[in-house]
């Protein structure tokens, strides 16, 4: 039997080899008393962390060149408490545009009204009690009927009706805080996911067609994305990712330039649509996507915080 002879084998120096790991790209060493700046500074420049830069640095140079910043996220983000950081990147501007989906009106809602949300769906089920709180349903569906009628699409006429209330907690509302800093708010429906619509106040006809305005608002807003805009999906595993989808477009169909912009989406878990709907078939002809795992109460923040430091 022939057996292989390993003093032909071909070696070559080390030196001579590309390496993807350096030194220069380690992580700095925890130390007290340090900054956040520099803190974020000493995370490794490898994977994940180099793609949180990278996001960051999209975003930085996207408002100083004056270039829309669109965050689009899922109702869960609002319950982990995260309205105070999106309030204030909504205050300096950072964020643009907002588009939500519907659950997210009625947690902001909620927040709004009593300072607290979130009911526990497993035992309100067994009773037929899950989603039937009279006011958060009188609350937003009449909001909808009388701004549609009026000429709004959803997240205005949602976001005026708070305005112009006495709501205690009003302040810590999302879509005030960008109703008020005259940011578009977008809010995107799937008649029957949300549990407003159980109710004998629910207008089908005008939720579609304050959701239609406003899938008419986002695609404006999406429209200005060429050449350095950003889009952000936190947490929308399906409505969002498909919106935007559509909205991407009918822009270019309408003759929009829209290329060469950067996607991130962060979730918990790595999902098919957003990975698909946002990171890579909007960039496919020019841009960068990113997909960053990792808890909304955590990455939040920290994305924020990295943002505002470094503008």
């Amino acid at each position: 039997m022939q057996t292989i002879n390993l003093k032909k084998i071909k070696t070559y120096p080390l030196k001579k080899r590309s390496s993807k790991v350096k030194l220069s790209n380690f992580a700095h060493p925890p130390l007290p008393g340090k900054s956040f700046s520099r803190f974020f500074q000493s995370l490794p420049d490898i994977l994940k962390a180099k793609d949180l830069h990278a996001v960051v640095d999209a975003v930085v140079k996207a408002r100083k060149s004056a270039k829309p910043v669109i965050l689009m996220c899922g109702a869960h983000v609002i319950k982990c408490g995260l309205n105070p950081v999106l309030i204030e990147l909504i205050r300096k501007r950072i964020i643009t545009c907002l588009a939500l989906n519907g659950a997210c009106v009625i947690h902001d809602f909620e927040l709004s009204l009593q300072g607290e949300t979130s009911e526990d769906v497993t035992e309100n089920l067994k009773y037929g009690k899950f989603g039937m709180g009279r006011e958060t349903a009188d609350f937003i569906n009449y909001a909808v009927k009388d701004g549609v009628l009026a000429g709004f699409g959803i997240g205005e006429s949602v976001a005026k009706k708070i305005a112009d209330s006495k709501l205690p907690h009003k302040k810590l509302s999302l879509i005030y805080n960008a109703y008020k800093n005259h940011i578009p708010v977008s809010v995107h429906v799937a008649i029957g996911t949300d549990i407003i619509h159980q109710h004998a106040s629910f207008d089908g006809s005008a939720t579609g067609e304050g959701s239609i305005r406003d899938f008419y608002r986002l695609t404006e807003c999406v429209r200005g994305l060429n050449n350095g805009g950003v889009v952000l999906n936190f947490g929308s595993a399906v409505i969002m990712p498909e919106v935007f989808l559509k909205a991407l477009n009918l822009a270019r169909n309408l003759g929009f330039p829209v290329k060469n912009f950067t996607t991130a989406n962060f979730d918990m878990i790595y999902q098919y649509r957003p990975a698909q709907n946002v990171v890579i078939r909007p960039v496919s002809s020019g841009g960068k996507g990113y997909y960053i795992i990792g808890h909304h109460e955590i990455m939040l923040p920290l994305l924020a915080q990295a943002i505002i430091e470094k503008l």
